[in-house]
């Protein structure tokens, strides 16, 4: 039997928190312009590809994480492909005595998480991105110098993503304080933690590895487009995120 994470996409789009945020027909379903660019398809028949080709992409591109390697869909060309680690929380590491604030980033703080996000690219983030799961930040004289939040939520799992730190901010701890508030945010519900690193990111893994997460698969990541250029990028998590 298949397991959920294997499709993270197609099973958040589908679960009952989701799929009120997914659009799409004939088989294939992406999140929300705003929201983010990830797509899936029910199967990779040649009528759920084509299903997918004919999704508006107002951002430039798509984005599919999958465990197998699946067809490009007809019409659209490979932008980026690279392989992903997943990790999933197994036991939460006690915390580390560190005098860090972290609080609980509201609407009000969209333009400033926008503007981080940009700066340091720790994923596709969008001007709803922040509107899929809870945030947490550290600030410094009401600057936002760095932040953590959930992402996909497959039916009971929800994922950790958005984490990122200003250049100016880096090694000071913030990633594992942040993470450790949004986990512990995901338990609180009866839910299980997971992630995606890049594979080639040791020291972002080696961090998740502290924070009690183990491997659990190898994934595929394919960015699709319609032209030769893309308004997004799928960036490397930013240094220690």
């Amino acid at each position: 039997m298949a397991h959920p994470l294997d499709r993270p996409i197609w099973n958040a789009l589908t679960s009952a928190r989701q799929a009120s945020l997914a659009v799409g027909a004939g088989g294939a379903l992406r999140l929300a312009p705003g929201y983010g660019v990830f797509v899936a398809s029910v199967d990779q028949s040649p009528e759920s590809l084509a299903a997918v080709a004919a999704l508006e992409q107002p951002e430039g591109l798509l984005a599919t994480v999958e465990a197998e390697r699946t067809p490009v869909p007809p019409g659209l060309t490979v932008l980026k492909e690279a392989v992903l680690t997943q990790m999933v929380l197994v036991d939460l590491a006690p915390a580390k005595a560190r005098d860090i604030a972290v609080e609980p980033l509201t609407e009000a703080d969209a333009p400033a998480m926008l503007a981080l996000a940009t700066l340091t690219e720790p994923g596709p983030f969008f001007d709803k991105t922040h509107r899929l799961g809870d945030f947490f930040g550290v600030k410094q004289d009401g600057r936002l110098l760095a932040m953590a939040g959930e992402r996909l939520k497959p039916d009971g799992f929800t994922e950790v993503s958005g984490v990122c730190a200003h250049p100016d901010a880096r090694g000071r701890g913030y990633a594992g304080a942040l993470m450790r508030a949004v986990i512990e945010r995901i338990l609180a519900r009866g839910e299980t933690a997971f992630l995606h690193s890049y594979a080639d990111n040791a020291g972002a893994i080696a961090l998740y590895h502290s924070l009690g997460f183990a491997i659990r698969a190898q994934m595929q990541m394919r960015m699709l487009t319609q032209g030769d250029q893309a308004k997004g990028d799928l960036a490397k998590p930013a240094e220690g995120a």
